[in-house]
């Protein structure tokens, strides 16, 4: 069926991110991990709506908690999910039908990576209700959610193209999923730092490079100390960068690299 659909004369790239999200979804894979991050939202909410001591900064603060731990937790699922992409392919025999159809190898990757994006979507999307509930009577919601929405994207990108690019040269499932998150945590290594340790030219210079860091102090000012968009813009500049670059990397990996096996020419 898989390859009937390939031969259509419809854009390949669209019908294999079809089949991605059908796997993904329909599959039931994405449906138990949106629910575990629902669960994780609603508990978070709920710990913060029932703070009786809450006063208009606090407010703020939830919010911005809420709305960082979904942008992070999206992040995390279209990681787990790229990094699923090559390389659980090729462990259950999958990738060769992929590999022998009519169809370009970078346009393959941009559906796979279009697929695993879709988590950070659907988290994002479940999110909305939270931070309105939690904003509500403060007039942050709107910002929170365009910053947050737009902040998210980025990292998202980002994530899921690193996943990816593992992916495509892992030996195994495994280590592509561990290489995957070994990296994760080393990007969100800066924010246990004492507050002590972010000060001075090199603790910002850290912070602004690293597109976690960067990208949640962005969103930070907006929601809790009122920001103007363009007031802290340039916090952005790494997340931009990094979700281009390994976009632009992920697209020349899989349409190289991408082989039925380490070091196999096929």
């Amino acid at each position: 069926m898989v390859e009937a659909e390939l031969t259509t004369p419809r854009r390949s790239w669209t019908i294999v991110g079809e089949w991605e999200l059908r796997d993904l979804w329909l599959g039931g894979r994405g449906l138990l991990l949106t629910l575990a991050f629902s669960v994780l939202v609603s508990m978070l909410t709920y710990l913060t709506a029932t703070n009786r001591a809450l006063n208009f900064l606090e407010q703020r603060e939830s919010v911005n908690l809420t709305l960082q731990v979904a942008i992070a937790v999206g992040a995390l699922l279209a990681l787990v999910a790229a990094a699923d992409t090559v390389s659980g392919e090729r462990e259950r025999g999958t990738l060769e039908t992929l590999l022998l159809a009519p169809i370009p190898r970078l346009q393959l990757t941009l559906g796979k990576l279009g697929a695993a994006f879709s988590l950070s979507v659907a988290a994002f999307a479940i999110t909305i209700p939270y931070v309105w509930f939690l904003g509500r009577g403060v007039g942050i919601v709107g910002a929170a959610l365009a910053s947050g929405a737009f902040v998210g994207m980025l990292l998202a990108v980002f994530l899921a193209s690193l996943g990816t690019l593992v992916s495509v040269f892992a030996a195994s499932n495994r280590v592509s999923l561990s290489v995957s998150l070994f990296l994760l945590l080393a990007l969100f290594a800066p924010t246990q730092f004492p507050s002590g340790a972010q000060q001075g030219w090199l603790g910002e210079f850290l912070l602004r490079a690293n597109p976690l860091t960067a990208g949640e102090h962005y969103v930070g000012k907006i929601v809790v100390d009122g920001h103007a968009w363009s007031q802290d813009v340039l916090w952005l500049a790494s997340p931009i960068v990094a979700a281009a670059l390994f976009a632009l990397l992920v697209a020349v990996a899989g349409a190289r690299f991408m082989h039925l096996s380490r070091g196999s020419s096929r």
